[in-house]
């Protein structure tokens, strides 16, 4: 009897997954409405992302109804965390970064050509037919809006680019759940990285949110805070006359102090004061927040040298220094990893091994053969699209090697964020490398929808999500079997999910929808400057950039430098990752933030030791959660009454 009821603890069950299945299409509206229309609340851009814990905390209240009337039908951890990964997974796919650019981008090229761009000429026999749809008369609804897009000719032109693309999803997906497998002990079980993003959604889940964790003072007190700053913000936006202390980023530009040459190429230095990234910082490792901020000051610092030097345009190379950074943190993993990746081959081969994966969500060697069939289909997928072989391996092979490298950094640091806004993607360092003709015309167009998953950010990656709920499973010894199958399910859904929502928006809206800032709509705003990129490496090739080629090497083996007086000083305040992550701009929405983090946290264990330190923990997780649920609130109701409210995170 004892044995059943672990099993139902532990066991990852369909009426989780079928929970699962029903909330995606709810948080992929909420997601395309609030990020991909509106412009106006980013529950994806932040690691943690705050829809699924409101989500968690909604299914937690429920629960804890059940738990005292009807106890044999709760939830159990397990099942809440198969849902945190389903929505995770889905909510990635509709963000900001990813399908959010790719949906419009597919008819943008024929309702943007004109005479004057002559797109027809230059790049429209480059575009795979069968991945877009280039009818004007069914896209003009899409731009123009008040159509109904249940009609059964539109419904037709697009079920074929959404399948193509859903199946290429998966495709990635798979390889992705798979790198995952094959890292999973050694990162997880050897190496014990810390995953600090996943703290708080396993502790609210414990024994289905009836542990002791929800009856902590402390807990409370930093829910209240940040409630109550929340609800105070939210009124305030429909009161405009109430008095008001804005957090976010772009209320505040320290930049405009600066006007005299060389300082004023500092550019804006905005100034965050987000409550819950403020938790989240408290969360990191003291070296690794404040690297954050400091490369963030020295990439500040670098501009206005470039300055007084006269420095051409494109130096310092911000995004080839990033590029270097991330490919040897890839490296580093690899080289850490070396041993165990032996092993692995040992058992895929059939030989002696020290590791046994009867345990692993799926075994090795289905894991190799799952990512050799996924990858044949991503080379046929793209051959068929027009890309060439020599530039589809490299491409591909970038992309895996920089997810992996955010997947390390996620598990063992867990910053807030992780965006790369510019060119950290494989056709800048493809370009940088061979210039554009080597690359070709065929393959630089079908680069213009990729965006998704190589192109603007990152910041929803879904790698990192599948890792960490891997290491939820194993904190919580679940059987992971059907864990890999939920996952799956999530990304299939999850892409079609996010194609209804934001097709169907777009033509009841119209793509050229006005955003909550006052900008034009994505699929204008983002895409245009897409195509745009396109036309001006088409009609302006570039050559080898040799001092592009420089800054990612020399920025590489500074990386291996920050890496090894890692290991050489114990008192080495500079973490490789902090690099990595600042040279793109993404650490303006969040840095004054860590600052305070970090001397916060910093204060409290050279003053006040470690049971200091834990009630802090507890306070900030209660930020956290008082902000998650508050703010989201208010963006679930901006869903509600069509109209955009106080947004509370950054993006």
């Amino acid at each position: 009897m004892n044995q059943r009821n672990e099993h139902h603890q532990t066991a990852v069950t369909w009426r989780s997954i079928l929970i699962g299945l029903l909330l995606i299409p709810l948080n992929v509206f909420w997601v395309i409405e609030v990020e991909c229309i509106w412009h106006s609340g980013h529950p994806t851009t932040i690691s943690l992302f705050w829809n699924v814990v409101l989500n968690l905390f909604g299914l937690i209240l429920i629960n804890l109804l059940l738990k005292r009337f009807a106890p044999r039908a709760a939830l159990t951890q397990a099942e809440m965390i198969t849902i945190y990964a389903m929505l995770s997974i889905a909510s990635g796919l509709a963000g900001h970064d990813t399908l959010a650019l790719t949906i419009p981008a597919i008819p943008h090229a024929f309702w943007f050509a004109t005479p004057e761009n002559d797109w027809a000429s230059l790049f429209h026999a480059h575009i795979p037919r069968h991945l877009v749809v280039t009818d004007r008369e069914i896209i003009r609804g899409f731009y123009e809006g008040d159509t109904n897009f249940y009609t059964s000719k539109i419904l037709n032109a697009w079920v074929g680019p959404t399948l193509w693309w859903t199946v290429f999803i998966l495709a990635l997906g798979i390889i992705m759940i798979c790198m995952n497998v094959i890292v999973r002990k050694q990162w997880t079980e050897h190496e014990k990285l810390a995953y600090p993003i996943i703290q708080l959604p396993l502790a609210i889940t414990d024994r289905g949110g009836a542990s002791g964790f929800f009856q902590n003072r402390v807990l409370w007190y930093g829910f209240m805070i940040a409630a109550v700053l929340d609800i105070w913000h939210g009124l305030a936006y429909f009161y405009p006359s109430l008095p008001d202390f804005s957090v976010r980023h772009n209320t505040r530009n320290w930049g405009r102090f600066f006007t005299e040459k060389p300082w004023n190429a500092v550019g804006g230095i905005t100034v965050p004061l987000y409550p819950f990234v403020i938790g989240l910082g408290f969360l990191l490792p003291l070296d690794l927040s404040f690297s954050i901020w400091f490369f963030y000051v020295v990439e500040k610092l670098q501009r206005v040298f470039a300055s007084a030097v006269s420095m051409p345009p494109s130096y310092p190379y911000f995004d080839e220094q990033s590029i270097g950074a991330w490919m040897a943190i890839f490296i580093a993993a690899l080289v850490i990893t070396r041993r165990h990746l032996l092993n692995v081959v040992n058992v895929v081969l059939g030989r002696s091994s020290d590791i046994d994966d009867s345990t692993e969500p799926i075994r090795y060697r289905t894991a190799i053969l799952l990512i050799i069939l996924a990858s044949a289909f991503i080379i046929w997928f793209c051959l068929k699209a027009g890309m060439t072989l020599l530039i589809i391996l490299p491409y591909f092979a970038f992309f895996f090697a920089l997810s992996l490298a955010i997947t390390r950094v996620r598990a063992e640091i867990g910053p807030p964020a992780h965006e790369m806004a510019g060119w950290v993607n494989g056709q800048r360092f493809l370009i940088n490398l061979l210039g554009t003709r080597a690359v070709g015309p065929k393959n630089l167009t079908v680069f213009t929808l990729f965006w998704f998953f190589s192109g603007r950010g990152y910041r929803e990656h879904i790698m990192p999500h599948q890792l960490e709920s891997f290491k939820m499973a194993e904190r919580t010894r679940m059987n992971t079997k059907r864990l890999v199958t939920a996952m799956i399910i999530a990304v299939v859904f999850g892409s079609i999910a996010s194609f209804w929502a934001t097709i169907s928006e777009l033509y009841r809206l119209g793509g050229a929808v006005t955003g909550a800032g006052g900008g034009i709509g994505p699929s204008i705003g983002h895409v245009t400057y897409i195509f745009q990129w396109l036309d001006t490496r088409l009609t302006y090739p570039k050559e080898t950039d040799i001092p592009a080629v420089g800054f990612m090497a020399g920025s590489m083996a500074f990386t291996f430098i920050l890496m090894l007086m890692r290991m050489r000083f114990i008192w080495w305040p500079l973490h490789p990752a902090g690099y990595a992550i600042s040279m793109t701009g993404g650490v303006g929405y969040f840095w004054t933030c860590l600052v305070i983090s970090s001397t916060l946290k910093w204060i409290i264990l050279r003053f006040g030791g470690v049971a200091l330190y834990r009630e802090a923990v507890l306070f900030f997780f209660g930020v956290l959660l008082g902000e998650y649920c508050v703010g989201a609130f208010w963006s679930v109701l901006s869903v509600i009454i069509q109209q955009p409210i106080y947004d509370f995170a950054p993006g």
